[in-house]
C-alpha cells in the first residue's frame, strides 16, 4: 500500500512524486516510456520555474546538461521588435530551453532520489474505484504482467488524455477551442541568441538554443490550417521559416536533427483537480496552448502547491478536502490571468489599437519592455502591467513613434 501513486513521470509528476517523497511518503511513480524521449512540446523553462528548480537543488543539473540560458526574450513584430533581458523571478532564475527528454530524466532521477519507486516502460490500463473513490491502478510493465497497486490517493499526472481524468469524469471549465497546432524540429550548426518569437500574421515562428548546441526551431499556426499543412509536413514547415529569412538562411546552412514533431490537438481547459482518492496535476488538470510556452513552470507551481496540499492533509493539519480545494484555488488565481492572455495571443486576432500603441511606446524603452516580458514569463503580475492608469502612464512617457 503507497501512500501515492503517481502516474505520468514528466515535467508534473516527477517533481509532485520527489516533493511527496522528501516528506516522508511512500511514493510509487509510473511512466509509460522509457526516459529520456522528446515529445512534441514546448520546452522553455520561464523564470518561476527556473527558480523553483534552484530551490529544489535541480538547476545545476539542468545547466551542466550543457543547456545554455536565455539571457534574452524577443518578441519581433516585423516592422521592429521589442526585446529585453525580461523581469526574473529571482536573480540568475533565467529562462532555459532544455530537451524534454534530459529534463525528465533529471526530474525522474530526483524523484528515485529522494525515495520514490520509478517504474518505467509500465502502462496503466484501469484506475480501480470503490464507489465514488479511487484506490489504486491495474496495468503492466515491459513483460506484460498484469499488476495491481493500491494508494490512498492516486495522482494524475498523464497529461491531455489523463485515464485518472476521464475515469473519475473530472468536470471541465473555462474551456476555450483549441486555436492552432504547433510543430518543432532540432538542427545543428544554426546559431541563435536568446528566444525569439517572430509574429508574421497568423503564423508564429520561435529559436532558441537548446542542449549540445542545438537550436530548437518551432511554429504555430491556426488550427483550421491542420490538414493543409500535414499534406506536407517538411515542406510546410520551411514555408513558414522563410517567412523569417534571416532566419531561414541559417537553418537551410544547418543540419536537420531528427524528424518534425508536430501536435494538432491543443484544446484549452481548467478540470476540477481532486476528489475521493484522486488528484490532478499539469496538463491533466490545466491545459492550453503552449504559445507563451508556460507549462513547464505551471507544473513545477501545480507539484508544489499539490504536495502541500496532500502533506497538509495525510498529517493531519488540515482536512485533506479543504487542503486540495485551496490547490485548486491557488493555481486558478495564478493560472486564469495567464490563460486568458495565452488565448488572446494565440487567436492571432490583430492587436486592439491600444495593444497597438502599446507595442510603440515599448519600443526602445528596455525598463518596462522588460515588465512587458515578464507578464509572458510569469514574473509580472498581468492585471498589474495591463491596469488602464499604468499603459497610460508607459503610453504618454513614450517618444518613440513606429508603426505597425
Amino acid at each position: 500500500m503507497y501512500d501515492a501513486i503517481v502516474i505520468g513521470a514528466r515535467c508534473a509528476g516527477s517533481p509532485t512524486a520527489m516533493l511527496l517523497a522528501r516528506k516522508g511518503y511512500r511514493v510509487l511513480l509510473l511512466e509509460k516510456a522509457t526516459l529520456p524521449s522528446d515529445v512534441p512540446r514546448g520546452h522553455v523553462i520561464m523564470s518561476p520555474g527556473s527558480a523553483r528548480l534552484n530551490r529544489w537543488g535541480l538547476l545545476d543539473r539542468v545547466i551542466a546538461s550543457n543547456c545554455p540560458p536565455l539571457l534574452t526574450l524577443t518578441m519581433d513584430l516585423g516592422p521592429f521588435a521589442l526585446s529585453a533581458t525580461p523581469t526574473l523571478a529571482e536573480e540568475d532564475a533565467f529562462l532555459y530551453g532544455p530537451r524534454h527528454g534530459i529534463l525528465d530524466r533529471i526530474l525522474a532521477d530526483a524523484a528515485v532520489e529522494a525515495g520514490a519507486e520509478l517504474r518505467e516502460g509500465f502502462l496503466v490500463r484501469e484506475i480501480l474505484m470503490e464507489g465514488d473513490r479511487v484506490t489504486g491502478i491495474r496495468g503492466s510493465g515491459p513483460d506484460g504482467t498484469s499488476v495491481t497497486e493500491q494508494a490512498q490517493i492516486v495522482i494524475g499526472a498523464d497529461g491531455l488524455y489523463s485515464l485518472v481524468a476521464q475515469t473519475v469524469q473530472a468536470p471541465q471549465y473555462n474551456v476555450v477551442p483549441a486555436l492552432t497546432c504547433s510543430y518543432l524540429a532540432y538542427f545543428s550548426d544554426v546559431p541563435v541568441e536568446g528566444a525569439v518569437g517572430y509574429m508574421r500574421g497568423n503564423r508564429f515562428v520561435v529559436s532558441f538554443p537548446t542542449n549540445d548546441d542545438i537550436t530548437c526551431i518551432g511554429m504555430q499556426l491556426p488550427r483550421k490550417e491542420l490538414h493543409t499543412f500535414r499534406t506536407d509536413v517538411a515542406g510546410n514547415f520551411m514555408k513558414m521559416v522563410d517567412l523569417v529569412p534571416e532566419l531561414a538562411a541559417r537553418v537551410r546552412n544547418g543540419t536537420q536533427e531528427g524528424r518534425i514533431l508536430g501536435a494538432g490537438d491543443i484544446p484549452n481547459f481548467f478540470r476540477k483537480p481532486f476528489g475521493p482518492g484522486w488528484a490532478l496535476v499539469g496538463d491533466a488538470g490545466y491545459h492550453k496552448d503552449p504559445f507563451t510556452a508556460q507549462g513547464i513552470s505551471d507544473a513545477f507551481f501545480g507539484a508544489e502547491l499539490l504536495s502541500e496540499a496532500i502533506d497538509a492533509g495525510f498529517s493531519g493539519r488540515r482536512p485533506l478536502k479543504e487542503a486540495l480545494a485551496d490547490y485548486e484555488r491557488q493555481r486558478n488565481e495564478d493560472a486564469l490571468p495567464k490563460y486568458e492572455l495565452n488565448c488572446q495571443m494565440a487567436s492571432f486576432e490583430p492587436p486592439p489599437p491600444e495593444m497597438q500603441q502599446l507595442f510603440m511606446a515599448l519600443h526602445g524603452n528596455e525598463a518596462e519592455t522588460s515588465r512587458f516580458l515578464g507578464t509572458i514569463v510569469g514574473t509580472v503580475p498581468i492585471p498589474e502591467f495591463f491596469a488602464p492608469e499604468n499603459l497610460q502612464r508607459i503610453i504618454a512617457g513614450s517618444n518613440v513613434s513606429p508603426t505597425l
